[in-house]
């Protein structure tokens, strides 16, 4: 996969995220290829091991932090489309 496409997209993700290209509070421009990546990644395993991270974010080009951001992101995303709390063991009362 070329990561030489100039298309951008934003994708929130929190600030604790070692600096990339950042616009606003808690915003990061991603690439296109850059999230096709990601989601693919994301469907397969929502929650991807410290080893799956490194990888990941070496083919991508983001930090191994900025990686596991986004997929702790785009996990609690999921569970609040899936109707649970966004952070498991959440109890709602």
């Amino acid at each position: 996969m070329s990561l030489n496409k100039h298309t951008h997209t934003r994708y929130e993700v929190f600030r604790q995220a070692a600096p990339m290209e950042q616009h606003g509070a808690g915003t990061m421009d991603l690439k296109e290829d850059q999230i096709q990546l990601l989601e693919e990644t994301f469907t397969r395993m929502r929650q991807p091991d410290s080893s799956t991270v490194m990888l990941i974010s070496a083919e991508i080009g983001l930090s191994e932090k900025e990686t596991a951001q986004w997929f702790k992101e785009r996990y609690a995303k999921w569970r609040q489309a899936e109707g649970l709390p966004p952070e498991c063991g959440s109890v709602k009362d």
